[in-house]
């Protein structure tokens, strides 16, 4: 029998070796197609006008496109997260009420 660390260190290699092969590694080509794409040339005219009416660089614009969007993205995956949790806890307030009456 392994001891508890090297079977930490054993199951925590597997884990990245199944992250990597689950990996896409045709980013060459999927960054390419994005950076063609008419939705990156709309984030530049967005880019370009916030820092014009912002009166900030190309840079601080970009950064605040892209904060704003992850932020959204956390708060929408947050929201799912809780109404999951939510359901859970009632399926299982659910199973116990019923276990209740049964008993």
């Amino acid at each position: 029998m392994i001891d508890n660390q090297e079977c930490i260190q054993l199951i925590n290699t597997a884990i990245i070796k199944r992250k990597e092969k689950a990996l896409d590694t045709t980013y060459e080509e999927r960054l390419s197609k994005v950076c063609q794409s008419k939705a990156l040339k709309a984030l530049s005219v967005a880019i370009t006008e916030l820092a014009r009416e912002e009166n900030i660089s190309y840079d601080q614009a970009a950064i605040q496109i892209v904060e704003t969007v992850n932020e959204l993205d956390q708060v929408w995956t947050n929201y799912v997260l809780m109404e999951g949790i939510n359901n859970i806890k009632s399926m299982l307030k659910g199973e116990r009420t019923s276990e209740t009456r049964q008993h």
